[in-house]
């Protein structure tokens, strides 16, 4: 028959640690004004960690009257004597502690290899001092990313900068950044900025690093021209130009031509001007697009859809290059032609969606210029409507571009978003019409229906 008493051994290494009986190491711990000396076992350390056994070795220990002599100056004795309590009996408490010494206590464990412990903190912060990590992330994201062991906190401050770049990037902070990570950032299929943000963020970042070079880039020199060219190349690769607008390219891209390679200047060239052109290129698919809408008729996926439609590039089916912000919603600002005038006139680009009532279908049309009430037709090729039959399956779809006749879009102060003056897709009154094609080709919208709901959002080119 065998018997445990492991809360009396727990007990008795309490009582040890507490009362110094038989210690044989004295410890200097802490700095300046701040040191503390603190006794210990030099038996029950070793065991317990490769910090201590390797400082026990004959080469880096002092021993004077029979004791062993370390100084630890980097660690304050408010988090070594946590330490040497779990050491000692595998107690800790980290709920009376504020986070920012939760964190201290973290790094004082990883500096001495205490890897259960490291594992056990890092949880600890994440599960329960979330506010703490949310408030420092820019912090943490640095401590973390030089610590290969705090992998857990380097993740989750990684994907929330990803979700919210503007904490780091609408700050200062980040000209500070290491270039390892900033390149790890930038390397993220989930960072969510544009690439033109992206494009601006890493020439901020380089000139960040060369202080005495201009910002005005036409004032460079051979010289500096080199410097910044050697400071940016790691980064080139990471950008993904073929999602940068053209006009973004040229005024923002472009006069920095000569820190990026002839070759894919010449190519992006080829890519904006001619598009049908195939490019001997794999080029990258766009990072995940954030594009949260506030619609109670559909979803975001519906949006990417859009994006493709107004886009008219297959290549980036993916990416969505455009926010859409609601300007109207008929349940909350009235379903009648004068408030969709004061809500829509004049926002540019728009496009319209519409629940039918009393079935799945969805329809909508796009205006690529601009509503008001000067009760004249607008010509452009454009403008486009659909249907979706069912807005459960997005692929039963339809899409009619205008055939850029004198009506494809008309702005009568009497009416709501006219589409065409066959009525191809018209609201009159509290009423939606289709029931004549003259502008655009038939996508099987009801000849005339009410609406569950109908919302139009301004459509603004990222």
């Amino acid at each position: 028959m065998s018997f445990e008493y492991p809360q009396d051994v727990v007990n008795d290494l309490e009582t040890l640690l507490e009362n110094d009986e038989g210690y044989d190491v004295i410890i200097h711990i802490g700095e300046n004004e701040n040191v503390k000396e603190i006794h210990a076992h030099s038996n029950i350390l070793r065991v317990r960690s490769q910090y201590f056994r390797k400082a026990f070795s004959n080469e880096f220990s002092e021993i004077k009257v029979g004791k062993f002599i370390l100084k630890i100056p980097n660690i304050s004795p408010q988090s070594f004597e946590m330490i040497l309590r779990f050491i000692y009996c595998g107690k800790i408490d980290l709920e009376k502690l504020q986070g920012i010494d939760i964190l201290k206590l973290l790094i004082a464990v990883d500096e001495l290899n205490i890897q259960f412990l490291t594992h056990h903190i890092q949880k600890y912060l994440i599960e329960h001092r979330n506010e703490f990590l949310q408030q420092n992330l820019i912090e943490i994201l640095e401590i973390s990313y030089q610590r290969e062991i705090f992998i857990d906190l380097l993740n989750i401050s990684l994907k929330k900068i990803c979700d919210e770049p503007e904490i780091l990037f609408n700050s200062d902070k980040f000209i500070n950044l290491k270039g390892s990570l900033l390149e790890s950032l930038f390397k993220r299929d989930d960072l969510l900025l544009d690439e033109i943000d992206i494009w601006d963020i890493l020439i901020k970042w380089c000139l960040a690093q060369n202080s005495n070079i201009s910002h005005d880039v036409t004032q460079w020199n051979k010289d500096e021209i080199t410097i910044m060219k050697r400071t940016i190349h790691r980064f080139i690769p990471l950008v993904r130009f073929y999602y940068i607008s053209s006009e973004n390219f040229i005024t923002k891209v472009y006069p920095f031509n000569k820190l990026i390679p002839k070759d894919l200047i010449n190519k992006i060239l080829i890519f904006y001007l001619a598009s049908n052109m195939q490019l001997n290129e794999d080029i990258r698919p766009p990072r995940q697009s954030k594009c949260n809408v506030d619609s109670l008729i559909i979803n975001q996926n519906y949006f990417a859809i859009f994006a493709n439609w107004i886009y008219r590039k297959k290549k980036i089916s993916e990416y969505i290059p455009y926010k859409f912000n609601l300007l109207y919603r008929a349940s909350r600002d009235g379903n009648t032609n004068v408030a969709f005038h004061e809500k829509c006139d004049n926002k540019g680009a728009t496009i319209v969606i519409v629940k039918v009532a009393n079935s799945k279908q969805i329809v909508g049309g796009y205006n690529p210029l601009s509503w008001d009430s000067s009760n004249k037709w607008i010509s452009t090729y454009d403008s486009f409507v659909f249907s979706f039959t069912d807005e459960n399956d997005l692929s039963i779809t339809k899409v009619g571009y205008s055939y850029g006749d004198t009506y494809s879009i008309g702005c009568h102060s009497n009416n709501g978003p006219i589409f065409g003056n066959g009525r191809d897709f018209n609201f009159w009154i509290d009423t939606w019409y289709s029931d004549a094609n003259s502008s655009y080709p038939n996508v099987g919208m009801p000849a005339k229906f009410k609406a569950d709901e109908y919302e139009i959002f301004q459509v603004i080119k990222k």
